[in-house]
C-alpha cells in the first residue's frame, strides 16, 4: 500500500482529519490518566491492614457521668469504668477477647507524630524524622487485633502506662511496624534500638516489630501508610474505644449484644447507631470515596472510547459515501476488495497515529497538572504504549465496517454518471 496517495487524499479532508486526531489525542490523554487513577485507587483499596479483619468489631461510647477533669481522681475513675466495661464485654458468650484501643487501621481517629533516632528534630528538615501513626493500647489490644509479631515480644502488663494529671506518661518501650523499622534502620536490626518520639529527650526502646500495621489515615500513600508505632498506654477521658474479637460464626450476635450489655452495666452512657461497627463496615466506609472515584473514572473511559469509536465510524462512512465513484474507478482498473480495505485501514492508522503523538504529550501535561493539584503519583511510562496500542486497535475495529462497505462497491459504479 502506497502511503503518499493516502496522505494526498487526507489533505482534501483536513477538517475531519484534524477533528478526529484531536479527539483521539484527548481520549488517549484522559484515558491513560483515568486508568492510572483507577489502578491507584484499586491498589489503595486492596492494601492489607496487618490485622486479622474477620470477626472484629469496634465499639465506641461516652460515659455521661464520668469526670472529665485532669485531676488524678478523675483519671482513676475513668480507668475503673473502662475495666468494668471490658469485664462485661469479655463475659459475653460470643466474645473471644476484648481490649481498649485508641483506634484501628482505617479508623480515621488517632494521633500522628514523629519518630527519630536523635532526641531533637527540625520540622523543616524532613530527613531528621519519620512521620508515623500512633496506636495506644496494652498487650490485650495487640492480640485482639491480631497483629503479627515477627521479632521481639508483646508488652508486659507492668509496661502499660496511663494518663497522669491529664498527660500521657512517658512509656519506656514501643512496638513498631517492619516498614518503619526499615526506614529508621535500613542497615541493621531495629529490635533493641533506641528512638525518640516527637522530639522528646527521653529514649524509647523498641521491644517488638510487627509484620505490618497500616495507619488510621486512609489518605496516606504507600510510602507512609505502614509507618506505625504501638505505645503501651491507655488513653481517653470521658470516652473509650473497644476492639472486640468475636468467636467464629458469632459476630452478628455479638454486635447485637454489645450495646444492651454495656447499657445494662451503666445506663449513663451515650452510644449512637454507628457506635458498634464491624471492621468490614469500617473498611467499606474508609474506601467508599476511592471506590466511587474508580467507578466514575471507568464510566468516563467507556464514554470517551465509545464517542471516539463513533466518530471514526461516522467520518469514515461519510468519506466512503463521498468517494464511491473513486472507489468504483479503482475497482474498474484492477483494485481488489483487499486493496480498498487496506486503503481505509492505512488511512485510519495514520490518523490515529497523529492523534496518539499529540495525545502522549497531553497525557504527560495532564499528569503533571494532577500531580501538582491532587498529589497523584507520576504516570508510569508503561501506560502510554498500552494506551496507544489500545487506540490503534480501537481505530482499526471502528473503521472495519465502513471499510468493508467500501470494498463491496462494484466497478460498475464508475460508469453510472457517464
Amino acid at each position: 500500500m502506497h502511503v503518499p496517495p493516502i496522505l494526498a487524499a487526507l489533505r482534501k479532508h483536513k477538517s475531519g482529519v484534524v477533528l478526529i486526531s484531536l479527539q483521539i489525542a484527548l481520549t488517549l490523554a484522559i484515558v491513560c490518566n483515568a486508568i492510572f487513577i483507577i489502578a491507584n485507587r484499586i491498589e489503595r483499596v486492596s492494601r492489607p491492614t496487618g490485622i486479622v479483619e474477620n470477626n472484629l468489631v469496634l465499639a465506641t461510647q461516652q460515659w455521661a457521668d464520668a469526670p472529665t477533669g485532669s485531676d488524678q481522681a478523675s483519671i482513676d475513675k475513668n480507668a475503673s469504668l473502662r475495666q468494668r466495661d471490658l469485664a462485661v464485654l469479655r463475659g459475653l458468650p460470643g466474645v473471644a477477647s476484648a481490649a481498649a484501643v485508641s483506634t484501628v487501621p482505617l479508623g480515621g481517629n488517632g494521633w500522628n507524630g514523629a519518630v527519630s533516632r536523635k532526641p531533637h528534630i527540625s520540622i523543616a528538615d524532613r530527613s531528621s524524622y519519620q512521620m508515623v501513626g500512633f496506636y495506644f493500647m496494652g498487650p490485650p489490644g495487640v492480640s485482639t487485633l491480631g497483629v503479627k509479631l515477627i521479632a521481639g515480644r508483646n508488652f508486659k502488663p507492668d509496661e502499660v502506662t496511663r494518663l497522669t494529671q491529664g498527660r500521657p506518661a512517658a512509656s519506656p518501650v514501643i512496638i513498631i511496624s517492619r516498614h518503619l523499622a526499615h526506614r529508621l534502620f535500613p542497615h541493621g536490626h531495629a529490635l533493641g534500638q533506641t528512638v525518640y518520639l516527637n522530639g522528646k529527650p527521653k529514649p524509647i526502646t523498641i521491644i517488638g516489630v510487627v509484620e505490618r500495621l497500616q495507619t488510621m489515615n486512609v489518605g496516606f500513600s504507600n510510602n507512609f501508610a505502614f509507618d506505625s508505632v504501638i505505645v503501651p498506654q491507655i488513653t481517653g477521658i470521658g470516652y473509650s474505644v473497644y476492639a472486640i474479637r468475636a468467636k467464629p460464626g458469632r459476630m452478628a450476635a455479638v454486635m447485637h449484644e454489645i450495646r444492651p450489655a454495656l447499657y445494662k452495666a451503666d445506663p449513663m452512657r451515650v452510644m449512637d447507631d454507628d457506635s458498634v461497627q464491624s471492621f468490614a463496615q469500617i473498611r467499606h466506609d474508609a474506601y467508599e470515596g476511592d471506590i466511587g472515584m474508580a467507578i466514575l473514572m471507568g464510566v468516563i473511559c467507556l464514554i470517551l472510547i465509545a464517542i471516539t469509536a463513533a466518530g471514526i465510524v461516522g467520518l469514515t462512512s461519510f468519506w466512503v459515501g463521498q468517494r464511491r465513484k473513486q472507489i468504483g474507478i479503482r475497482r474498474a482498473i484492477g483494485a481488489t476488495r483487499g486493496d480498498i480495505l487496506r486503503h481505509f485501514q492505512t488511512e485510519n492508522f495514520l490518523i490515529v497515529g497523529a492523534g496518539i503523538v499529540l495525545g502522549l504529550l497531553l497525557a504527560f501535561a495532564l499528569n503533571i497538572l494532577l500531580m501538582r493539584h491532587y498529589e497523584l503519583p507520576r504516570l508510569p511510562l508503561s501506560y502510554l504504549p498500552i494506551g496507544a496500542l489500545a487506540l490503534w486497535v480501537l481505530g482499526q475495529a471502528a473503521v472495519l465496517g465502513p471499510a468493508l462497505r467500501a470494498a463491496a462497491v462494484p466497478p460498475v459504479v464508475a460508469t453510472r454518471s457517464v
